[in-house]
Formats: structure tokens, sequence, C-alpha cells
């Protein structure tokens, strides 16, 4: 459904400043179907790349493919088929209704509202804003404002999905309302989804597969499950009653697999990440030195904010 390729955008120097490359020469492809992640630390290009597959912005150089068309060349029937959340929210007007909203949106698609009447029903159930249908955009909470953003794109009828940050400043449950609704669409619905996110229990929840890019660069580029399984290392978490000897301390500082991290006169606690299970064996090892009481040995599950660390710090390289 989407295809990337050399996709660059280099942005002009302020007063003479040296020009700065947001995205560099990037390559990639999305299924029909597909909900991908697209993750980057701030200043990635992450954002630029969006912008840049929803017309907003124009590449240097490069080649971006919607539904086989080019988005350069065909750039109104490329764009028929693409529908974009920026900032969570910003894709509604205050001051229409929910149902309003749709209507206008529709409108502005070239779509008729009044032959529509069904699915602006359907989406205003869909995502439990029907009791809300007369009410104010403005005067909707922040998780229903979302809700109707995503509502809004869905009406126009477009192949792609472009979200931005979707459960940016949301609470717990409006965010896994997002994350539910996201995966019925794509199952249900088949349509394609990209999503940038800070929040790395979306990607783990939703996504099949992640971009991540960093300086411009993507640094990978698997499904969430392999990656994983890549960074799938032991971490555990070791409680002693009391304090560390001054031996102690110095045994385990010069460990690179062990971290302090709790330290008090009642209780301290140290991280061991296990590449080697013989480091597990060392530490215990150095505690049992000063014949320090264990209070518990607590095991750290794997998730994907260690991964995405992981991997921006230098950890994988792919395309």
């Amino acid at each position: 459904m989407i295809q990337v390729e050399g996709l660059t955008k280099v942005y002009p120097g302020r007063k003479g400043k040296v020009p700065v490359k947001a995205v560099d020469g990037i390559s990639f492809s999305v299924g029909e179907g597909e909900l991908l992640g697209f993750l980057g630390p701030n200043g990635a290009g992450k954002t630029t790349t969006i912008k840049m597959l929803c017309g907003l912005i124009r590449p240097n150089s490069g080649r971006i493919q919607i539904g086989g068309m080019d988005l350069i060349q065909h750039r109104i029937p490329a764009l028929g088929e693409v529908s974009a959340v920026l900032e969570g929210n910003r894709n509604i007007y205050w001051r229409l209704t929910a149902q309003e909203n749709l209507e206008f949106f529709a409108a502005l698609r070239g779509l008729n509202p009044a032959h529509l009447r069904a699915d602006i029903q359907h989406y205003l159930e869909f995502f439990n804003l029907g009791d809300k249908r007369d009410v104010e955009a403005r005067k909707l909470s922040r998780g229903m404002q979302q809700k109707l953003a995503i509502a809004v794109a869905l009406i126009s009828q477009s192949k792609v999905i472009l979200l931005d940050e979707p459960t940016l400043g949301l609470d717990v449950q409006a965010s896994y309302e997002i994350r539910q609704l996201l995966k019925e669409i794509v199952k249900k619905q088949g349509r394609t989804v990209i999503l940038t996110t800070h929040d790395m229990n979306v990607v783990q929840d939703t996504c099949g597969r992640v971009i991540i890019v960093n300086e411009g660069r993507i640094v990978a580029n698997d499904s969430v499950h392999n990656l994983l399984d890549l960074f799938r290392v032991k971490v555990y978490t070791i409680t002693i009653q009391g304090e560390l000897t001054s031996d102690q301390r110095s045994a385990l500082l010069a460990m690179e697999e062990a971290v302090i991290t709790e330290d008090s006169p009642f209780r301290t606690s140290i991280c061991v990440r296990l590449e080697e299970s013989q480091v597990l064996y060392d530490v215990l090892r150095v505690l049992e030195s000063n014949h320090s009481p264990l209070e518990s040995i607590d095991q750290e599950q794997n998730n994907f904010e260690r991964v995405f660390l992981e991997i921006v710090e230098g950890g994988v390289q792919g395309a």
C-alpha cells in the first residue's frame, strides 16, 4: 500500500548555519491491512516523514507511492487514499458537534454526508460517542476528542491512516480503549495504519511491526516479536537487608552488568543484567562475603521500552 524509496529532507540552516538533514535516504514499505509503529527519539525525523507521506512537506529527493500512485506526480488521487491525525486531536473543529465534524470532513473529501448517515452512525457508536453526537467538540473530554479525530479520519473512506501520537495525554483507560479500537479497525476494515508514539505499551500491544529511525536513518525494521526476542536479556533485582560494605560496593561497581538501584541503611537493591548466567553467581558471591541477608530475588519482564532504548543507543542496525 505504501512504498518509500530513498526519501530525503533537508532544512536550510538559519542565518548561515549548517543545513539540517532531517530524513536521510530512508526506504521502506507498508502492506495493506498492516498496523505499523514508526518510532524514534525527538528530532529523529519521524514526524517529518509522516508529514511527507501526507503531502504537507515536499521531499528534497526520493519517491513515495500510495496504492501504486506516485505522490509527487499524482498528488490529488494519491492523497485521496490518505487521512492523517496529527498531534492527537488537531483535525477537528471545536465549535462543531461530534456528528457535524463527521459530516463536515466527509463533505471536504467530496462525499455527500446524506449518503453517509449509516457510516456516521456506525462510527459514533463504534467510538462510544453516540450519546455525545450533539455535543460540541470543545466540550468533550480529551479521550473523546481523540476518538472523534480518528473517526473523522476514517469517515473519508481512505485506505491509509496516519496517526501521530494518538494516545498522547490520555489516561490509562482512554489509552486502552484507543488501542483496542485501532486493532479492530485494522482487523475488520483492512485499513493500513501507521502510528507514531512515545508510549511503548501502545507499540507492544497494537503493532505487528516497527520501524525505528534515529538521526534521519532507519536503525531497525522488524516485527515486535522478533525485536523482543533479539534483546531478550534477563534482568534480576536482588534485594538485601541492610547496607553494603565498602568492599562489596567496590566489587559490584566494577561489574558492568550490576547497578545499585536502592541504597539505604535498611535495604539495598542491585539490578543485574544477565547476558551470561555466571554474572548472577558472581553478585551472590559478593553479597555472601559479608553474609548479607537476602530479602528477595525478582526477575523483571522484558518490554519494548527497553528494546527501543537498546536500538536507539546502537544495539541493532537494519533496513
